[in-house]
This record gives structure tokens, C-alpha cells and sequence, in this order.
């Protein structure tokens, strides 16, 4: 007979709760975060946190901006019974996640509350499954452009009461102006406030503490860029030396972005690729290493423009400059390739199942790539494409220079491996 599955239960002895409260404050909590309140020896959380429940006796801690800083004074109050009030539903753009890396969970109890989220949509009359949730809240504005598209619909947790005014500049910079923007302020509360307008004619400070929904609308003409690698090249400031468009979107299907990785961009030149991996996945990191100080500038100036502010530039050549850097899941070596200790640094540094991906220009470069798939195996590819251009009143296809790409996994020999050899 088949065993029951074992059911989830809470932690049998939490010294830490985190509960989510709503602007209706106490008359918002079940029984069991009223107890865990009326228990708790410490109340952490904001100033209008606490006066949403002021009448407990506790000890009453006022946590500092950013919260992150108050890591250490949490974990410092372990052994007695703590309380940290957060807004609605504390493991979505809220304090819990923080908590949780420095807590074992065994140790945490949460109470979730309606989140700022589940009021908007309803609010809007959006199905909350089809809309994009996305926060600029301690983090800057730049980082939700690669979610800009016709007809999108996001809810953008704000940073204070500029962010809307902020979002609109960005969103006509884009070729968005007449997107639709609706400030929802203290949601579910008695004081509950809605402002509507269009990101072309914003002018209004909005409430410090509201969620912003936009309803993505294109002008007439405007170029959307897809999250998808293979942005056209006038997407990107340069100075000619950059991976072009059909190769930057084979080289991203190669190196297979996904959520929280992290890329070493070797020899960046603008960023193109590094500014491609961050945008197609949630979370994903990228560290652009260039030498040159003029293609650093430009690295700056992408980053900003397309979306991806966390986007780290190191200035330096490799291999000296890979020195002390976080562990790669993938890398790619666009520049310094004949140079051995570059391949050698960052192999090493990948971790095991990581992919790397290097294309190769020069005779000298792709029998540089010939002899390390022998070693390492992996596959060889060469990459050639046309362009149109103008001959007299005519147009002729004229060849690109043909670049040959060698992707690897860490660990293992990829399937073309033998061919690559024959």
C-alpha cells in the first residue's frame, strides 16, 4: 500500500516571524500572526509599519534604508522571539528574500498578506498571470526598459513619489509616450488614492509609497526591442568593433542565458553581448571585462540605454584582469584569444557544467580554436553571412568575414566533438 505524502507543516519552534500587514493593519492579520505579534519580544519594520500596530508593548525597532543593513542587528536577536512587519507578501520584492540568506528556514515562520500586486490587478481589472511584476524599488529605474513592448502590461513597485514622473521619461525615450500610467496609492486601505494619466503630459508627484501601472502603448513607428539575443546593431552605441548581429545572436543560442547566471564577457568592445545575456533572463549577471577606456564609455552608455544598470564593467585585459572575480556559469572570450593564459584563467575558473563560447576572426585565432577542441573536445562552427549593399543603382550581397565559433562544456564532450576532430 502506498505511503500518504507527508504534509508541509510550518517550523515547529520559529524564533523569527515575518509578517506581512496591509493598510487596514491588525483587522488584516489571521489569528496566528496576532499571535506571533502578541508574542514577539522585538517589532522590526518601518515607521508606518509600527503605527499601523501601535499598541503593542515590544520592544520596537525602526529598520534603516536600505533594509539589507539591518542584517546583522536581526541575526544579532536570535534566541528571542522577533517580529519583522513588511508590506503584503513577504517573499515577493519584499524582506523575506533577503532574510532568508542569512536565516535557515528551519528558523523562519512568514505570514503572507495581500501583496501590493494582487491589489493592483484588481484594481485594474488585469488578469495578474498576463501582466509583467517588476520592482525599482532600491534599485535604478533603467533595469525595467527590457520589458517595453506593445500592449505589455506592467506593475512596477516604485522607490518613492518621483519614480512615475521617472518611468515616463524613460518610457518616451523609448517610443512609448502615449503609455498609459496609473498611480494606486495605500491599496486597500480607508485612504486609498488613484491617479491616472499618459507618460507624454506626466508632471505629478505621486505618493511616496504606491505601486505604478503602465499600459505599454507604441507611437507610430517605434522600434521594440525583443528580450530575445540578435538586438540590430544600431541598437548599440559603437565604434564599429563590435559582434555583429547575426553572429551576437548565434553566440547567445550558444551560450544559453538563463536565470541568475552569471557571464564573463572577455574583450567586451561595447557590451553587446554582455547587455544581450542580462536582458534575456531574469536575474542573470554579466561582468564586462575591456581594456579600452573609450569602449568602457560605451559599455556605460548600453548598459543605461537597453536596460541592464547592473551590468559590471571591469577595466583591465585578461587574464590579470579575471583575478579575484566571482565564479563564472558561463563564459565568453570575444578578444585575447591567442594569448593562452586567457583561455587557461577562465577555464578554470568556470564552474564544472559551465559553457564556454569564443569566436575566432584570424587564421591565427581559429587554429588557436582548432587545437582546444582537440583537448577539450566540444563543437566547431563557422559563422558566415551577407549584407545588401548599394552598387551604382543596384544592390549586391556582400560577404561579412566568416567567424568560426567554439562552444564548450565544462565536464563533458559535446556531441560533434569527433567531428570536430575528423
Amino acid at each position: 500500500m502506498a505511503s500518504k505524502p507527508a504534509k508541509a507543516s510550518a517550523p515547529a519552534n520559529p524564533w523569527l516571524h515575518v509578517i506581512g500587514i496591509g493598510e487596514d493593519g491588525a483587522a488584516g492579520l489571521r489569528a496566528d500572526a496576532l499571535d506571533a505579534l502578541a508574542g514577539a519580544e522585538v517589532i522590526i519594520g518601518g515607521s508606518r509599519h509600527h503605527k499601523l500596530q501601535p499598541e503593542l508593548a515590544a520592544e520596537r525597532i525602526e529598520w534603516p534604508s536600505p533594509f539589507r543593513q539591518a542584517i546583522g542587528q536581526v541575526l544579532g536577536l536570535r534566541g528571542r522571539q522577533v517580529a519583522v512587519l513588511v508590506s503584503g507578501d513577504p517573499l515577493w520584492y519584499s524582506a523575506g528574500a533577503l532574510l532568508q540568506r542569512h536565516v535557515p528556514v528551519e528558523e523562519i515562520r512568514y505570514y503572507p498578506q495581500l501583496s501590493a500586486f494582487q491589489w493592483a490587478a484588481v484594481r485594474m481589472g488585469w488578469s495578474l498571470a498576463d501582466v509583467e511584476t517588476v520592482t525599482v524599488h532600491g534599485r535604478a529605474a533603467e533595469q525595467i526598459i527590457p520589458h517595453f513592448g506593445p500592449g505589455v502590461r506592467l506593475l512596477v513597485l516604485t522607490r518613492d513619489g518621483d519614480s512615475p514622473k521617472e518611468i515616463a521619461q524613460l518610457l518616451k525615450a523609448r517610443g512609448f509616450a502615449q503609455s498609459r500610467l496609473t498611480v494606486l496609492a495605500a491599496l486597500g486601505g480607508p485612504k486609498e488614492k488613484r491617479i491616472d494619466g499618459v507618460a507624454a503630459k506626466w508632471r505629478r508627484k505621486a505618493p511616496d509609497f504606491h505601486l505604478l501601472a503602465v499600459e505599454c502603448v507604441a507611437d507610430m513607428g517605434a522600434e521594440a526591442f525583443s528580450r530575445t539575443g540578435g538586438l540590430p546593431d544600431h541598437a548599440f552605441a559603437h565604434d564599429g568593433q563590435m559582434t555583429k548581429r547575426v553572429v551576437r545572436a548565434a553566440t547567445l543560442s550558444a551560450l544559453l542565458p538563463y536565470p541568475d547566471a552569471l557571464l564573463w564577457d572577455i574583450g567586451a568592445g561595447c557590451g553587446s553581448i554582455s547587455v544581450e545575456w542580462m536582458r534575456a533572463a531574469r536575474g542573470a549577471m554579466a561582468i564586462a571585462i575591456e581594456p579600452d577606456g573609450k569602449r568602457r564609455g560605451l559599455i556605460e552608455r548600453n548598459r543605461l540605454a537597453l536596460g541592464v544598470p547592473k551590468l559590471r564593467i571591469v577595466a583591465g585585459e585578461a587574464p590579470g584582469a579575471l583575478k579575484g572575480l566571482p565564479q563564472p556559469d558561463a563564459v565568453f572570450i570575444g578578444g585575447g584569444l591567442t594569448d593562452g593564459k586567457v583561455f587557461e584563467t577562465a577555464w578554470k575558473a568556470l564552474r564544472g557544467g559551465g559553457r564556454l563560447v569564443a569566436n575566432g576572426v584570424t587564421l591565427e585565432s581559429e587554429a588557436r580554436l582548432v587545437a582546444l577542441c582537440e583537448k577539450h573536445g566540444g563543437t566547431l562552427e563557422r559563422i558566415a553571412a551577407s549584407e545588401a549593399v548599394a552598387i551604382g543603382r543596384y544592390r549586391a550581397m556582400k560577404p561579412l568575414m566568416a567567424v568560426t565559433q567554439w562552444t564548450v562544456i565544462k565536464g563533458t564532450v559535446a556531441k560533434g566533438a569527433s567531428e570536430a576532430r575528423s
